[in-house]
């Protein structure tokens, strides 16, 4: 017994065990509550039932900040809301990024949920990862949070004057071509399966390939990863606590991912929401050396300057767009059921075709680039 409390109360990354152990609970807890429960089966979630997901995500991640108030005080507790709605906001891109890889792969709508709940299993080690490095950085390197400060406000300016979102070339992406050059790929959609057995035409033996679904998770946590590059440092700025990062982080983007399904039909209506991340990115790069030369700025003003911004830019926004009409179904996604997808390989199947993933790849570029 006496060993097991020692356990518990031993600090891990400057926080009790036990902590850390109660977070990982409940994270495990809301994971296999969301798949093995409420979506078993592969279906399409409506605005409704996205939004009320996200609800019962972020009524966990406030319930979350009021534990940490209670066991580590109140300043702990409005660097973690800080930072879950940092994090939340900063994401809000990377949903547009997905509904256009979803509509790449013509993936149906039934299928997304299956992609987006396994690319949070790669969110949770990727981010842990990032941040347990950015952690050691700043305790070994002080002078590391200014090198963020200086990376924020060069992010934040530069997203203010961009006068349009690029749409990026997935046709033409490295890790795309690369996946597809060390992997067999089918060109249609089977089922929900990443990856299954096939004959190749001639043989009885069956070969192992990957569906366009691996495809599209590969991208997705890929693009989790670039736009890690600005929430880490971000999240930094605000708290160095290695336990308020990660699970402000966590939390985020467990409700971020279910919101999806409300959040793309809507994106075109945020038009000034980047403006209001541009100018969030500039102030917490600003506190960083505001901190360094006069003092440390409120957590409470912190939170409230970041509510404030994000929330006017949201309310601009649906009010100048107050005369569109919503979207049913995330640009460029399908809602149907059809399992076709667009060809990667020139046209010819390649569960059926034997040659080389890499010249059938290159040799329709310009096909799948139709589908951007």
């Amino acid at each position: 017994m006496t060993a097991l409390q020692t356990f518990l109360t031993t600090p891990f990354l400057g926080t009790s065990a036990w902590l850390w152990l109660v977070f990982i609970t409940i994270v495990i807890a809301l994971l296999v509550l969301d798949l093995g429960v409420l979506h078993r089966q592969d279906r399409e979630i409506e605005m409704r039932e996205s939004l009320l997901l996200y609800s019962g995500y972020f009524s966990v991640g406030v319930l979350f900040g009021v534990w940490v108030w209670h066991e580590l005080g109140a300043q702990s507790a409005m660097e973690f809301y800080t930072g879950f709605l940092v994090e939340q906001s900063l994401s809000m891109d990377n949903v547009f990024v997905m509904a256009m890889i979803f509509g790449f792969f013509a993936i149906p709508r039934r299928y997304q949920h299956r992609v987006l709940f396994w690319g949070i299993l790669g969110v949770v080690v990727l981010r842990a990862i990032m941040i347990g490095v950015g952690a050691a950085l700043v305790q070994n390197f002080e002078w590391v949070l200014y090198v963020f400060g200086a990376f924020l406000l060069f992010t934040g300016v530069k997203m203010a004057l961009s006068r349009e979102d690029s749409h990026p070339d997935l046709a033409s992406n490295p890790a795309l071509r690369f996946v597809c050059r060390h992997l067999r790929v089918t060109d249609g959609l089977h089922g929900a399966r990443f990856f299954v057995r096939l004959a190749p035409p001639g043989q009885s033996r069956t070969l192992r390939y990957a569906t366009p679904l691996f495809l599209a998770l590969v991208l997705i946590e890929l693009a989790d990863l670039v736009f890690a590059v600005d929430s880490v440092p971000a999240i930094f700025a605000i708290t160095q606590d290695p336990f308020i990062v990660y699970t402000s982080n966590i939390f985020a983007i467990l409700g971020l991912r279910s919101l999806y399904f409300a959040l793309a039909a809507l994106m075109h209506r945020f038009v000034y929401l980047k403006y209001a991340l541009a100018l969030v990115l500039i102030f917490i790069g600003c506190k960083i050396f505001y901190h360094g030369l006069i003092g440390k700025v409120p957590a409470l003003l912190s939170l409230g300057v970041t509510m404030g911004l994000l929330v006017g830019g949201v309310v601009v926004s649906l009010f100048r767009t107050r005369g569109e009409s919503s979207r049913e179904t995330a640009p460029g996604t399908t809602s149907g059921t059809a399992e076709a997808v667009p060809s990667l390989h020139g046209g010819e199947n390649t569960a059926q075709a034997g040659g080389s993933s890499s010249e059938r790849v290159e040799s329709n570029d310009s096909q799948t680039r139709k589908t951007v």
